[in-house]
């Protein structure tokens, strides 16, 4: 019984201090970033983060709005536009907005949900059997929420900042910390994009001089959506500045960011001077659903996936 006791109590001290260390840890970053929960003074005076999600139907579109919702719930001030590509909202994604919502109130965070759609013409849409890059893919939608944005102009936080996210990338949370005290458009690195395994703005000084990228080299800001992010005041400044499905392919990025800046001189570097990698352009892999076609009855029926 001695024995016992003395374990137990070397167990419940390691647990104390290991759950102390963990919750007091400090990441080595240009910014620091706690893990602690802030109090609600510090939170409210928070600059607040857009986040605008292009989304479309697909077997695996409820499994990435999840994981990426579930990334979410955990970053402070942030608003969720959530634009489907469709004619009007879906059932699948209005259940899932409602049950996060009440998710978001029993766990006492502050996420807010706009729920958006607009579809995408049928000469930009892409067949099953296209490569992802063929076309591209959101432009409708996130100009959806550059409208919503601009039409609701006299309620939105100015003290904000706007960010592209797409639905299956990966996010360290702390892209998000980077990103909050953007003053016109702010950069880092994104991993596992344009046949490289990272690409990147090149930093000097604290200045952006160049891009660490293979493809298309020559375009004005050679890097890709996840890879920045707008203080909203540009946004609502530069009304007139959208995404164009015409563009030459690869290039949406360059004309978005144009339009609203003159040059890298004006990139504020992140994320250390570009040198730590925040957020993956991952994708999730097409499900194999080769059986269902066997089925009388599809496997899914009256049950939503």
């Amino acid at each position: 019984m001695k024995f016992s006791w003395t374990v137990t109590l070397t167990l419940f001290i390691t647990l104390c201090f290991t759950k102390r260390s963990f919750f007091d840890a400090k990441c080595s970053t240009s910014k620091k970033f706690s893990f602690t929960r802030r109090d609600n003074n510090e939170t409210d005076s928070l600059p607040l983060i857009y986040i605008a999600t292009p989304t479309y139907a697909r077997a695996t579109q409820k499994a990435d709005l999840t994981r990426l919702s579930y990334t979410l719930l955990h970053v402070p001030r942030v608003h969720w536009l959530l634009i489907e590509d469709a004619h009007e909202t879906t059932k699948l994604v209005k259940n899932f907005v409602n049950n996060l919502q009440e998710i978001a109130i029993e766990r006492g965070t502050d996420l807010q949900v706009t729920h958006l759609h607009i579809a995408t013409p049928e000469k930009y849409k892409l067949k099953t059997s296209d490569p992802s890059w063929l076309k591209p893919r959101g432009v409708m939608q996130r100009n959806e929420a550059l409208r919503w944005l601009r039409d609701n102009e006299d309620d939105l936080s100015t003290n904000g900042v706007l960010y592209f996210a797409d639905d299956d990338n990966t996010y360290d949370l702390r892209i998000f910390e980077e990103m909050r005290d953007t003053q016109k458009v702010s950069v880092w690195p994104v991993g596992l994009v344009g046949g490289l395994q990272v690409e990147r703005p090149l930093v000097s000084n604290g200045r952006v001089t160049g891009w660490n990228t293979i493809w298309r080299p020559e375009r004005a800001f050679p890097i890709d959506m996840a890879g920045f992010a707008v203080n909203i005041k540009l946004i609502l400044d530069r009304r007139k500045a959208n995404f164009i499905a015409t563009v030459p392919r690869g290039y949406q990025e360059s004309y978005f960011l144009k339009q609203l800046i003159h040059g890298v001189h004006e990139l504020e570097p992140k994320a250390d001077d570009c040198s730590k990698v925040f957020v993956w352009h991952t994708r999730t892999e097409h499900p194999k659903l080769r059986h269902e076609i066997n089925l009388k009855v599809p496997s899914n029926d009256g049950i939503e996936v």
